[in-house]
């Protein structure tokens, strides 16, 4: 199974996790740091929740923070990847409402972590395209360009959720 993809052209972010909106952040577990080298982005107790869609040892959160792990890979999702998708994104939106921060994190901060943060933004009032270009103009260019989950979004996790499974 493929966790992270490492696609030539694709640049790494130019900082560890950027605020999507108010208490919304996406991140990634590397970025291109200051002097242009690669740097780890290590999560200690800057935020309330972090939910990780790949876990690297010594990445953090640090003791007392709320820690969701949910490693899928960044390309096709199966019915149960889906639905793990949608319950981390209706935790996030119940944190979000609770007044807590939360970062979604996977390797760069771009596709797995853009699936779960756009769903979050749908259930709260965004339209797919709006939440597509939102993360684009906060975290990257480069967010979302897994064109797969893309598609997902537009036509909904749950139908997306319910042709996988139909498929299985």
């Amino acid at each position: 199974m493929r966790t992270r993809g490492e696609q030539p052209g694709v640049p790494a972010p130019d900082s560890p996790w950027n605020e999507i909106e108010p208490g919304l952040w996406m991140g990634g577990h590397e970025f291109r740091g200051r002097a242009g080298g690669l740097e780890y982005a290590v999560v200690r107790d800057q935020f309330d929740v972090v939910q990780s869609l790949l876990r690297l040892p010594g990445h953090g959160p640090g003791p007392g923070t709320e820690h969701h792990v949910w490693p899928i890979p960044d390309g096709p999702l199966d019915g149960t990847q889906l639905a793990g998708v949608m319950r981390l994104a209706r935790a996030a939106q119940e944190a979000l409402d609770a007044g807590r921060s939360v970062l979604v994190r996977c390797y760069h901060g771009y596709n797995r972590s853009g699936l779960v943060v756009a769903h979050t933004l749908v259930r709260r009032g965004r339209t797919a395209e709006e939440a597509i270009a939102l993360i684009r103009a906060r975290r990257s260019p480069w967010a979302l360009h897994n064109q797969l989950f893309v598609e997902y979004l537009r036509a909904g996790l749950a139908t997306a959720r319910l042709l996988e499974e139909l498929a299985e």
